[in-house]
């Protein structure tokens, strides 16, 4: 069942000044609003998480403060029988040199993103975030395992009146998190893998961004989905985003659409169905007592991570291919969704 979450339209301070959950400042918006200044240590989380797609190719980049470490992550995937993958991260104990801010890049008040030491930490991966007038430009250097130097330069521009969905998540007035999910942000640039470079959003060729910017303190476990597209379907631009089981019982959902530009929440939590002994069979995502989302997702790989180092353990699938099916705005429009690319994730975190 739907339920009904307050539309914040002016700018909100997400904490008290002990710390706490601001009361004000639980509900969504369709820009980021929120002031997301945290004070104390332990349990706030901090991260930019970047993926950008186009038919042949992804790289997701990942700039993460835990409290106790920092995590920076290069991720790149070819599709296709014999594509390349890999992942580079790199552990920061205390998150040491590492800087986030508290608004999302391109809103109002934001600064640059610069993630520290000024060379690659432990000689594997720098990743840089950075505002500049025409969109925010996503930086990163590693070396791929056989050694061969990997950089990133991607610009992701912002169009005029693109909206977003930003949420707070309450759990309690000390575990709450603010996620600002940003989909549909068209992309251009190139990765250079050795002496090949890989272009994306050239001519013909269409690159889609998505921004996952969150904020909080969470519990010490937490199970979560996730999943996200972006692309050209129905003769619209489109943007999926959904979210499930961590959001349950709190009263807010992270689910919208994003329309050629303007967002629908979702109020009701999505009934996810698929099978964690075979995440490459298909998902379907459906709202269950509404006509808004009816999708199959049908993954093409897995990419899986088992992590232990005691503080923190992660079990991921995030299964990337396409969605198809149907969805409707909220002003009654309903839209095919013909093999938009993206992903769906069922995660176990111990934080």
């Amino acid at each position: 069942m739907a339920t009904h979450e307050h539309e914040i339209t002016g700018p909100v301070d997400l904490c008290l000044p002990d710390g706490s959950l601001n009361p004000a400042a639980v509900g969504w918006s369709r820009t980021p609003l929120h002031r997301t200044g945290m004070r104390g240590w332990g349990r706030t989380k901090r991260w930019e998480y970047w993926c950008v797609t186009t038919p042949t190719h992804l790289v997701a980049l990942t700039v993460s403060d835990l409290d106790f470490m920092a995590l920076n992550t290069v991720y790149l995937l070819e599709f296709g029988p014999g594509g390349r993958e890999f992942e580079r991260s790199s552990v920061i104990p205390l998150g040491r040199g590492v800087r986030l801010p508290d608004a999302v890049a391109g809103a109002p008040g934001s600064e640059d993103v610069a993630v520290g030491p000024a060379r690659p930490t432990g000689n594997k991966v720098r990743v840089e975030i950075r505002d500049e007038n025409s969109g925010t430009r996503l930086r990163a250097r590693c070396l791929t395992p056989d050694r061969q130097p990997v950089e990133v330069s991607l610009l992701v521009s912002r169009p005029d009146g693109h909206e977003s969905l930003s949420v707070v998540v309450p759990w309690n007035g000390r575990r709450f998190q603010y996620t600002s999910k940003h989909t549909a942000l068209p992309a251009r640039g190139s990765v250079r893998i050795g002496g090949e470079t890989v272009e994306f959003g050239g001519e013909g060729s269409e690159s889609w961004a998505v921004l996952d910017h969150g904020r909080g303190r969470w519990p010490r476990t937490a199970d979560w989905n996730w999943g996200a597209a972006s692309g050209r379907t129905g003769g619209h631009t489109v943007g999926l985003q959904f979210g499930g089981r961590w959001t349950e019982g709190t009263g807010s959902t992270e689910n919208g659409l994003c329309v050629d530009g303007r967002v629908t929440k979702i109020g009701e939590e999505l009934d996810w169905r698929w099978s964690a002994a075979d995440p490459l069979a298909p998902w379907t995502l459906r709202t269950p007592s509404s006509d808004q989302v009816d999708l199959t997702f049908e993954p093409f790989h897995n990419r899986t991570a088992r992590t232990d180092l005691g503080l923190l353990a992660n079990r991921t699938d995030q299964c990337f291919g396409h969605y198809n099916g149907r969805i409707r705005t909220d002003d009654g429009k309903e839209i095919a969704v013909e093999q938009l690319l993206g992903w769906a994730e069922d995660v176990h975190m111990r934080w």
